[in-house]
């Protein structure tokens, strides 16, 4: 049997990687030293051609169903890891046949849960991680995608302007269809809480979980938070023919929310006293997708919305409300956000994403100013921060050195969540 490897654009240097071995037995020097959720299956991070990717040891037809699937949530512009290979025919030294691997792109600045836990993180960590998962499930799910396995162990989590944006990183038990049931719906919520349940135990028992509430009640959250963003995105309103605003209204309480409308349907009664309108196709990014026209950034959705937000502050205090938005907006780029950014020394770029960065320094700005009782010049905001705080962190680019496998495990979650 030959070595056969799937992947849209192949690297000749998989090809140098020790497939004869098995996957627990690859030797240091190719490994990169990131942080693993707990999986039921063998994961090992490599270095290769300048980037990181994941690898998990699998039968073949499962690897290949996964691969293909992560590649129509790719194209569905779903958050999740990016599929690079499967390679098949592996053969031990002996010449016995070893499990297939599935090749995923690492990515960059996201971490699992336990890795985030182990870190000092604010209170309520855990249900700002919830509330991300309970996103990322609501979009999946009118994407038409049933998970099966719903966990924060499958869930890579990248920081978003104080909030987290969560990207599905285990697709192995999923299902792609046209539209889901309520049932499978609520058959991934009730797997989500369950799941959740018993993770938090594991880090409560672990002594991760501190001030962080009952974890069934804190899993318990994911079932509100998801409902309620279900409701808003797909339920149907009805209102008098003279509350034509209401239509109005909808649409920018979706915006506010993050997600555009590209389709709504309206109808009326025979009689037109009364509408009514429903959601018919919603898309996520809607903040992000604004700042990429205006200044060709690409950033999370939170971090989108609070880069307008200062966007806007600095149209306002050069007195440019009547100026071309693009004009403006490239002003500020130029003069606000690059100077920020490019402050940060060449050691410390692997700590934060350059927009996470210019987030926190307008958090530690406002903090200074506070102090100060008067406004304190964004210049002397970005040098103290760099001093003061940004060394202190880790780096989320790659957190070398930490590797959250072996951190301790008292109690195991139902069906152990996999990962990646």
């Amino acid at each position: 049997m030959a070595l056969e490897i799937t992947a849209v654009r192949p690297d000749p240097a998989l090809l140098d990687l020790p497939w004869a071995l098995p996957l627990e037995h690859w030797p240091e020097e190719v490994l990169a030293a990131l942080p693993r959720g707990i999986s039921r299956h063998v994961v090992r991070f490599v270095r290769l051609s300048h980037r990181v990717l994941a690898v998990k040891e699998i039968k073949g037809d499962i690897a290949v169903r996964e691969y293909h699937l992560l590649r129509n949530l790719g194209r569905l512009d779903l958050p999740c890891v990016e599929p690079f290979a499967v390679v098949r025919g592996r053969l031990d030294r002996a010449g016995e046949p070893l499990d297939a691997c599935l090749v995923t792109r690492h990515l960059q600045f996201s971490l699992p849960y336990r890795a985030l836990f182990s870190q000092t993180l604010r209170p309520g960590t855990a249900k700002r991680l919830i509330d991300a998962l309970a996103v990322l499930l609501v979009r999946l799910h009118l994407a038409g995608f049933w998970w099966g396995d719903v966990s924060l162990s499958n869930t890579l989590f990248r920081r978003d302007a104080g909030a987290f944006s969560a990207y599905l990183v285990d697709a192995e038990t999923g299902e792609l269809h046209q539209r889901l049931t309520d049932g499978q719906r609520e058959h991934d919520l009730d797997i989500a809480r369950v799941n959740i349940a018993g993770e938090l135990m594991d880090l409560e028992a672990g002594g991760l979980l501190e001030d962080s509430g009952d974890p069934v009640e804190t899993s318990n959250r994911i079932v509100t938070r998801y409902g309620e963003l279900w409701e808003e995105l797909t339920a149907l309103e009805r209102f008098e023919g003279g509350d034509r605003w209401r239509v109005d209204a909808r649409i920018r309480r979706l915006n506010e929310l993050g997600f555009d409308v590209g389709e709504l349907a309206i109808s009326t009664d025979l009689d037109g006293t009364q509408i009514q309108i429903q959601p018919k196709v919603v898309d996520a990014g809607h903040h992000s997708r604004r700042l990429l026209r205006l200044t060709g950034l690409d950033v999370e959705e939170n971090q989108a919305r609070r880069l307008l937000n200062d966007l806007d502050s600095y149209r306002a205090s050069q007195d440019r409300q009547n100026d071309d938005e693009e004009l403006v907006a490239h002003d500020w780029l130029t003069s606000v956000y690059e100077p920020v950014t490019r402050a940060v020394p060449r050691e410390l770029h692997g700590k934060l994403e350059p927009a996470e960065v210019f987030h926190e320094v307008l958090e530690h700005r406002w903090y200074l100013s506070e102090r100060a009782g008067h406004d304190v010049p964004i210049e002397d905001a970005i040098a103290d921060y760099v001093r003061t705080v940004l060394p202190g962190k880790p780096d989320e680019a790659a957190v070398l050195g930490v590797d959250t496998v072996e951190m301790p495990v008292v109690a195991m979650f139902p069906d152990g969540g996999a990962g990646p």
